[in-house]
């Protein structure tokens, strides 16, 4: 690619988008809203992009780094313990105190509480200083688990179980994280880590415009329904905006023990990030539309809230005096 100077132009471009990534998000999202009637057909095309993140982002894993990740149960069991228990009681208990119980939005939130690991976490994490192949092994092993955890979870607070298809939701994240993982560690392996380096000119940049035009095709997708729901969103923008807000503060205060910044960071991102979509899907399909307004909500404030813990994360190991550098 044409360079600028010593540097790239993909690597100019990458660095520029990650220092700007807090006006990158939001903007995207708008333009989602926007122009949903052009872009609700790409919904297809998530699938594909999340993958080729995730190879992106598992190029500078090498498979010792991955038996490193699994080497730390500890970090993986509090991280799962947060996410599917800690934080669909804290979901449940919130919403029976703000909507009374029987309340559809109180399902909708233990939705958003209990649903897998974000993707996008990764890209985060990564951004931050994080431990990738660690918040990989997270989400490769919580998908797996996640599709018998969230009818137990929903039966034991709802008393009604649901039922949905295992094995299509399974294959899906197969498609998204397992498959595309392996390759980029089986590539990293095979270049003898020198892939990502090689690849970043050009990696690097469409890997960060694949991301935006996930969050913009799924901003147009939700557009719809947000537009019916305007008279709700007033009431719950706010409870949805304080209840991310706790998912992060929980994987952070969860998390200081270990006190290694990168598994805090991971820990922090994994905890507060979830997979919006699949959360809609099961809204929509197997409870009354209102239980899906917290989840719809979700999506519109995840990555804004993740762009913000990205600049506190920053800031707060620049003060500790991190001899890691996280990016700016």
């Amino acid at each position: 690619m044409e360079t600028i100077g010593r540097k790239p132009f993909g690597i100019r471009f990458n660095e520029w988008f990650e220092a700007n990534m807090y006006i990158m998000i939001p903007v995207s999202m708008i333009l989602g809203f926007f122009f949903y009637r052009f872009l609700a057909g790409g919904t297809a095309l998530v699938p594909y992009l999340f993958a080729y993140l995730t190879f992106v982002m598992a190029l500078g894993c090498s498979p010792r780094q991955v038996r490193d990740a699994l080497s730390m149960p500890a970090a993986i069991v509090v991280t799962l313990v947060l996410v599917h228990a800690v934080a669909p009681l804290a979901a449940y208990a919130a919403g029976t105190l703000l909507f009374g119980p029987g309340s559809p939005y109180i399902v909708g939130l233990v939705l958003f509480a209990v649903i897998p690991l974000g993707v996008s976490s990764v890209i985060w994490v990564g951004l931050s200083g994080g431990n990738v192949p660690l918040v990989l092994a997270l989400i490769v092993l919580d998908s797996l688990i996640s599709p018998f955890v969230v009818p137990l979870v929903i039966d034991l607070l709802f008393g009604a179980g649901i039922q949905f298809d295992h094995w299509l939701v399974m294959r899906d994240l197969l498609i998204i994280i397992f498959v595309p993982t392996l390759l980029g560690v089986a590539v990293n392996h095979w270049s003898r880590g020198r892939a990502k380096a090689w690849s970043a000119p050009v990696a690097a940049p469409t890997s960060k415009l694949a991301f935006t035009a996930v969050i913009v095709i799924n901003a147009a997708a939700i557009a719809p329904h947000a537009l019916q729901m305007k008279g709700e969103l007033i009431k719950l923008v706010p409870v949805v905006l304080v209840f991310v807000a706790f998912c992060y503060a929980l994987g952070w205060f969860g998390s200081v023990s270990f006190r290694s910044r990168e598994t805090i960071v991971t820990i922090t991102y994994s905890s507060g990030m979830r997979n919006i979509s699949l959360g809609i899907i099961i809204a929509l399909q197997y409870f009354e539309p209102a239980a899906a307004v917290p989840v719809v909500i979700g999506i519109l404030i995840q990555q804004p809230m993740a762009t913000l813990q990205h600049r506190l994360q920053k800031l707060y190991w620049q003060k500790r005096g991190s001899q890691v550098t996280i990016p700016k």
